[in-house]
Formats: C-alpha cells, structure tokens, sequence
C-alpha cells in the first residue's frame, strides 16, 4: 500500500486569499491615481492664475510703453509752480499753476489751471501728433470758450496757436527734464503769460 504524503493546508496558497490580495492592490492603486487628480486640478488651476497674470502684465506694459515713446512723453505727469501773467490793462500778477499731460501715442489730453488773487483760467486740450504738426481742440471753462489748436513740435517743445472766435494766442512750451516753461501772447481776454512749472 502507497502512503501519500499529507499535505500541510496551511502551507498551501489560498488562491482565494491571493485573489483578494491583487483585488485589494488594485483598489490601493485605484484609490492612489483617484487621490492624485485633485493634485492635477489644482495645479492646473494655478498655472492658469499665472498665464493670466503675465497676459496683463504685458498688457499694462504695452499701454505703458505707448504713453511712453510717443511725441508728447516728455510732458506725461503732473506739474506745478507759478509766474506772471499780464492783464488787458497792462498790470501784472503773480499766478499759479497746475498742469497733467496724459499722452498715449500720437495723441494727448492736457490741463492747465492758473489762478491769481483776481484772475484765473483753466484751459483743457485735446492734441494729435501728425509727423512734426499738431492739431486739436481746446476750452475755456470759466469764459466758456473753445476752439481749435495748430502749430508744430516734438520732443516735449511745442509752438501752437490758440484760435476761436474773437479770440487767438501764441503759446510756446517748453520741457527739459523735470522742467517747464509756458509762455503765451494773447491779442484779448489778457495779454500773455509766463509760466515756469516743475514735477
């Protein structure tokens, strides 16, 4: 009679036992890929955050570096000082003034506010740069008059005439630097000024 040897259950793979351990490695695999796609999203979100934000930096850098490099640069920001103005009458008065240039490109807007102890005016423009000639409009706010602005410059040093009806002046600006000077010839309304402003 053959004895068979006895065989150890214990030792002997449970195939049912294996099978639940690949299930349960694939589950942890499973739960692993699930637990790394919130990780994805987020960085994609942040990448995201960061592509718009240089988009609009370079966007305020490009209207920046318009402002900056065209004809009317050198006048851009806010001035400020003082000077003299002469009145129909032939008698003078101290004055002061405030003055912002906001160029963008070949075009520029511009205020100007000078007051005394009994005279004031408050001129506003709107100018366009053609290659060296200048065109626009301007108006009186506390006379109530407007009309058109021709002349000729670049550079921040500009020859322009003022006309409406009844009404012309010669104005000649000039800028070096931080420096400014306004000079104007009127033949009505007063005779002229001369402004020297800083920023």
């Amino acid at each position: 009679m053959v004895h068979m040897p006895t065989v150890n259950s214990a030792a002997t793979p449970d195939r049912g036992s294996g099978m639940e351990h690949l299930q349960a490695y694939r589950a942890a695999g499973g739960g692993k890929h699930r637990a790394n796609k919130p990780i994805e999203t987020r960085a994609g979100g942040r990448r995201l955050l960061i592509a718009a934000a240089v988009l609009l930096a370079a966007a305020f850098a490009n209207t920046e570096s318009k402002a900056q490099s065209g004809p009317f640069a050198p006048l851009a920001g806010s001035w400020s000082g003082g000077g003299i103005v002469t009145l129909d009458d032939g008698s003078t008065e101290r004055i002061r003034c405030r003055a912002k240039y906001a160029p963008i490109g070949p075009t520029m807007e511009m205020s100007l506010t000078c007051a005394s102890d009994a005279y004031k005016f408050n001129l506003a423009a709107n100018v366009r740069s053609e290659g060296s000639a200048i065109t626009g409009g301007w108006s009186e706010a506390s006379r109530n008059i407007s009309g058109s602005l021709q002349g000729r410059g670049g550079g921040g040093s500009f020859e322009v005439v003022a006309s409406a009806a009844g009404f012309n002046a010669n104005i000649s600006l000039r800028t070096s630097g931080n420096k400014q000077t306004v000079t104007m010839r009127a033949d009505s309304q007063f005779r002229g000024a001369n402004i020297s402003m800083s920023r």
